[in-house]
């Protein structure tokens, strides 16, 4: 059976998925320091209202009071807090040190023994903080593990911020992506299918080059997760042969690009599937409020035209919507393969808890999305327009690492791409796949 429903970042976790066992976990790693996203507070003071100030003035972020930002062989780590006098504090301190004032969030996870003492958990939403929040006249922002002062550009930009502008929670915005095309302007692919994350960067993440040693652990990650199947099962039986994830095309010494292409017959004419993890570190001697990394994944089908290129003795193609549901599934459980996610922790230097789940799914096709789909049950609403793919935007209140949460994900965005292509019976061909599907071993 799959890994527990428990959602696998403490950014996004519920208050009941924010347990003293998971804190103990993170905190026990030596390893684990403190980041861009997060700090450790074994008490308050001022000091942690000024670091609230810093991360929604950039990437929001984390801070664990009660747990001291040292490791030290023989030392309790967590030691906690008294609670609500500690967040009292804080609380008075957002008033009166913040402008405008602010609160973030505040949880309250008590120990495992009889001391009434509790870690206090405080979540800073750069989305919804006023930004910029302001400390004795000054925007304080995030380093890598430290507070600084934003300079004139910085606060100008944070100033003339519309809400709308402002940033996606961590490891929620992708880039949509491009079809390429040929000479002629025509695309060289059915369609594109993205997701990805992006994620804070620890202290020697942040300067270091990638390790080959640690790119080739996540390419065997990924040959040895569900996402080559699900490629292969796009392909339709057309297929010859596939190649693995490997290095191929331009990676450097902070960019990795692992690509994963099958052919069909004759292999040497083009790859029916192809899809590309890309991994991008930012530039050591970049600005301050870019120490952030991307993991983007990338699914190229091309199978209608491999299809309409073979001519009399080819065949006409669409899409199977099992065929996507598959696809989906495969894409969002590799996301959050614990193998995986741990190789992408390593590369970013960061805890696998910290590495969050992806929450967006970009679509772009050469044609309508009707004409891309097999109309097994489908029919078209007279008059409803084009549409040549979409965003869709996973429900946060699910844990993809869940079989049956990432499964109403999955069927939720089907629904959403058989409306937004104009066509109804959608729900019902789900609902038949469903009560077909095997289920996960």
């Amino acid at each position: 059976m799959e890994y527990g429903a428990m959602n696998n970042s403490l950014f996004a976790a519920s208050a009941a998925d924010l347990t003293i066992e998971r804190i103990r976990a993170l905190a026990a790693r030596l390893d684990q320091v403190e980041s861009l996203t997060l700090e450790y507070k074994s008490e308050y003071s001022s000091s942690l209202v000024q670091t609230i100030a810093a991360m929604a003035n950039t990437y929001g972020g984390m801070i664990l009071v009660g747990i001291n930002d040292r490791v030290e062989p023989g030392i309790e780590r967590v030691v906690g807090v008294d609670a609500q006098a500690t967040i009292d504090q804080i609380v008075s301190g957002c008033s009166t040190m913040l402008d405008p004032p602010w609160e973030p969030a505040f949880f309250n996870v008590p120990l495992d023994d009889e001391s009434g003492r509790s870690v206090v958990v405080i979540r800073v939403d750069a989305d919804v903080a006023p930004r910029p929040v302001l400390v004795k006249l000054k925007a304080p922002i995030r380093l890598s593990g430290r507070n600084a002062t934003a300079d004139r550009n910085r606060l100008l930009q944070l100033a003339r911020e519309e809400p709308s502008a402002r940033v996606l929670p961590m490891g929620q915005n992708v880039m949509s992506p491009n079809l390429e095309r040929d000479n002629e302007g025509k695309a060289t692919a059915d369609f594109i299918l993205r997701t990805g994350i992006n994620l804070p960067m620890g202290q020697a993440g942040a300067w270091r080059p990638l390790s080959e040693r640690t790119v080739d652990a996540l390419a065997q990650a990924l040959n040895d997760s569900a996402f080559p199947p699900a490629l292969r099962n796009l392909g339709n039986g057309a297929i010859d042969y596939d190649t693995g994830f490997r290095r191929l095309g331009h990676n450097r010494a902070r960019k990795a690009r692992l690509v994963w292409q099958a052919a069909g017959w004759p292999a040497d004419k083009t790859h029916l599937v192809e899809a590309i993890v890309s991994v991008d570190l930012p530039e050591p001697y970049g600005a301050a409020t870019s120490a952030v990394a991307s993991v983007t994944i990338d699914v190229i089908a091309r199978v209608c035209q491999y299809a309409e290129g073979r001519g009399k003795a080819g065949w006409t193609h669409r899409y199977p919507v099992p065929d996507l549901a598959v696809l989906f599934d495969g894409l969002l459980k590799t996301a959050v393969d614990p193998k995986v996610v741990a190789e992408i922790a390593r590369i970013a230097d960061i805890d696998p808890a910290l590495v969050a789940q992806p929450r967006e799914l970009h679509l772009v096709a050469d044609r309508q999305v009707k004409e891309l789909l097999a109309s097994h049950g489908l029919e078209e609403i007279p008059e409803a327009g084009a549409s040549a793919g979409g965003v869709f935007r996973a429900n946060p209140a699910l844990d993809l690492r869940s079989f049956t949460d990432r499964q109403e994900q999955v069927d939720d965005w089907l629904r959403q791409l058989g409306l937004d292509a104009g066509l109804t019976g959608m729900e019902s061909l789900v609902e038949r796949y469903r009560a077909t599907a095997p289920m996960p071993v």
